[in-house]
């Protein structure tokens, strides 16, 4: 059959069936059109030469050091993170750390309960930015931190401004300007927070110096400290941390104790010129110390007003009514007078009381101002006008009540500042004739009488080991039989070995122990010439014995010690008295003798117009040492004058300027005082009243000598029939 017309096979849908053809090309897909590339900037060409090969060892340095760079960021930074956790969690809690003193402080109080001497790290209470006055924050930030409420602990570009200013004038990069914030202050008055230990340290003094060291070592420590710092406490308690633990001088640690010491008010009253001051002390606290500079003290607070307004903390009329009344000192801090008492009293005292307290002590004294004026301006009067210029001899003066309570103590020449060589208490000098008064006391407290006569003559006593000794009188001349009175007021010095040699050396330095001269007294016949040593307030205690009838005495200063806070007193004493020495009537004996050496004897320098004195020279060999003892009815005062090194005085005796610093001296004390006597016999009725049975005194080296046990018998008769 044939095919249809369409050429279409049926059943095929109408679909054209197309052989395959062997050989033929397959047929080809259509083609697309590439997609569109970006047109990209022409490569740069390459450097060639040497030019290339610079700049890419240079691309290949600069590779090495950014990574170095911040690598070495990265562990500089984890090193820091790690220190300021490890210090953050050893700070202590606020509390703790205000006052972290390692000893009290002693504060003094005269007779009448003022203020006149500190000792120790004086506190005066803890403060804060909230309790004090505005002005004293002010001046603090404007001196020494003026970013403090905007930094976090330190300031880079303080260090590099201080760094600078040092290398432009010619110090190291840390010497000099610190430039550390307030933060960074305070961690180096945390010391950070290494903590005093008394075992590795020679004292507070040395582990404070090595704290304040500025190293580079220690400047980086601080870094971590501070961030710590900043971190545990806010900014006013870092800045309370400063304000209680900062060095001002005079002793004073904190801003309450300094505006108390130096003003004598709070830290809550002051005034601009007061906090400017007070600021001002942080750069140098001892060199810049009102009490020791006022005038240079004012210069330095003069600059911290001019910052205070410079940084709006003033206005321009505050800061020019400031600048034209600068600050001074209170009348308690301008009273520079009583060192070597304070001195005194600190040595003298329970070391867990004074040098090495822990607690705050006040301690109510027998101090008299007045009398310590007197005393000085007397020496200053007599080394101004009687003695030459540039001698460098040197004199004190002990004044003491007769039950031995010290009212005035001038330790020498130089009587500013603390911790000076004190010869009123630590010179030890030989007496000289200023002990004789001993060996008649032992005298009359056997029985002798102030009109008993002892024989002045030539005199030769052998000394074992030393051979023969003879003792001479001043004057070179001898006087025979004369009374005790005479022998005493002359100051013969014959006489005074008799009378010792009869009496017993033994007993004499007894006598004179018990009176209190403690120190070891010469066990030879020159004993009664004064040839052992004694400090000057010994002396001066074993005369108040005298005046007070014959009762020795522990000279005393404190009254009363009470640790602040403390109502009670810890300790109390109204009185120095201890044991009878000598009878009463023997005291009055020797009371009226020793006036007798005033009136008509080597002492007369000394007399007062209006009162009766009693009183006892005493020079050395060689003129080293010249003194003068004495009393009135009210006080006793002693004066001592010499050179350091023990080199002889030019033309001075204890009756020549001795004496007269003695007279001037207490002519200023009783000024005053109505004349009161003295506690002595009279000689008249005494000499009516002499026991017959008493025989007259020989020479006991003499042929005429008493048998011994006679002469025993007869003193002991004597003192019987002789004592009141």
């Amino acid at each position: 059959m044939s095919s249809s017309g369409n050429g279409r096979r049926p059943g095929s849908g109408g679909r054209r069936i197309v052989a395959d053809r062997r050989g033929a090309a397959a047929p080809q897909p259509a083609r697309k059109s590439p997609p569109q590339r970006r047109k990209s900037k022409p490569a740069r060409p390459r450097s060639t030469g040497l030019r290339g090969w610079i700049g890419a060892f240079f691309r290949f340095i600069w590779r090495i050091v950014w990574g170095l760079i911040w690598r070495s960021t990265a562990v500089v930074m984890l090193i820091l993170g790690a220190a300021t956790t490890f210090y953050y969690a050893q700070l202590p809690d606020l509390a703790a750390v205000v006052d972290a003193r390692t000893r009290g402080s002693v504060t003094m109080l005269d007779r009448d309960g003022t203020v006149f001497a500190w000792r120790g790290d004086q506190f005066g209470g803890a403060i804060d930015p909230a309790s004090v006055s505005p002005h004293l924050v002010n001046a603090i930030v404007a001196t020494e931190d003026r970013r403090f409420y905007r930094h976090v602990g330190i300031s880079p570009r303080g260090i590099a401004s201080a760094i600078r200013i040092n290398l432009s004038e010619g110090r190291g990069p840390l010497s000099g300007h610190g430039g550390s914030t307030i933060t960074q202050q305070v961690a180096k008055l945390m010391c950070l927070g290494v903590p005093y230990d008394p075992a590795a340290w020679e004292n507070e003094a040395a582990y404070e110096q090595d704290c304040r060291r500025t190293t580079l070592w220690r400047k980086i420590q601080e870094m971590p400290f501070a961030l710590a710092m900043e971190l545990r406490y806010s900014k006013d308690e870092i800045l309370a941390i400063y304000m209680n633990r900062a060095f001002l001088g005079a002793g004073t640690r904190g801003f309450e104790a300094a505006a108390q010491r130096y003003f004598g008010v709070s830290a809550a009253a002051v005034n601009p010129q007061q906090a400017a001051m007070l600021a001002g002390l942080l750069v140098a606290p001892s060199y810049y110390a009102p009490t020791r500079n006022l005038e240079r003290a004012q210069r330095r607070a003069a600059t911290v007003l001019r910052l205070m307004e410079d940084q709006g903390y003033l206005s321009a009329t505050e800061a020019t009514a400031a600048q034209a009344a600068p600050a001074t000192l209170s009348q308690a801090a301008r009273q520079d007078r009583g060192g070597a008492f304070a001195d005194w009293i600190m040595a003298s005292g329970p070391d867990f009381l004074t040098r090495d307290t822990t607690e705050d002590v006040i301690i109510r004294t027998t101090f008299d101002p007045a009398m310590q004026a007197a005393a000085e301006s007397a020496l200053a009067e007599v080394f101004d006008n009687q003695v030459r210029a540039g001698s460098e001899a040197q004199a004190a003066i002990v004044v003491m009540s007769a039950d031995g309570a010290v009212r005035a103590m001038v330790g020498g020449r130089d009587t500013a500042g603390t911790g000076l060589f004190n010869r009123a208490t630590q010179a030890m000098r030989q007496t000289g004739s200023s002990f004789k008064p001993f060996v008649y006391a032992a005298a009359l407290d056997l029985g002798w009488r102030f009109d008993d006569l002892i024989l002045d003559a030539p005199l030769t006593i052998n000394i074992p080991g030393s051979g023969p000794w003879s003792p001479e009188n001043y004057t070179g001349e001898f006087y025979g039989e004369v009374t005790l009175t005479e022998a005493l007021a002359r100051s013969l010095n014959t006489a005074a070995v008799r009378l010792s040699e009869e009496v017993g050396r033994d007993l004499v330095r007894t006598v004179a122990a018990e009176f209190g001269i403690a120190s070891d007294l010469a066990a030879g016949p020159a004993l009664a010439l004064g040839a052992s040593e004694a400090t000057l307030i010994e002396m001066t205690g074993a005369y108040a014995g005298i005046l007070n009838g014959g009762s020795a005495v522990l000279p005393y200063g404190v009254q009363e010690l009470r640790l602040v806070g403390d109502s009670e007193a810890m300790f109390a004493q109204m009185t120095g008295i201890q044991e009878r020495v000598i009878s009463e009537g023997a005291a009055r004996q020797l009371t009226y003798m020793m006036a007798m050496a005033v009136a008509e004897g080597t002492g007369q320098r000394a007399r007062l117009l209006d009162r009766a004195v009693a009183g006892k020279t005493g020079t050395t060999n060689s003129q080293r040492d010249a003194w003068f003892i004495g009393f009135t009815g009210d006080y006793v005062a002693g004066v001592w004058m010499g050179y350091d090194d023990n080199s002889p005085l030019t033309g001075v005796t204890g009756g020549g300027l001795p004496a007269e610093i003695w007279r001037q001296t207490m002519e200023r004390i009783h000024r005053d005082l109505p004349p009161r006597p003295l506690p002595s016999i009279d000689p008249v009725a005494e000499a009516q009243a002499r026991p017959q049975m008493v025989p007259p005194r020989g020479d006991p080296f003499g042929a005429g000598a008493q048998d011994d046990a006679e002469q025993i018998l007869m003193r002991v008769l004597n003192g019987l029939l002789g004592r009141n």
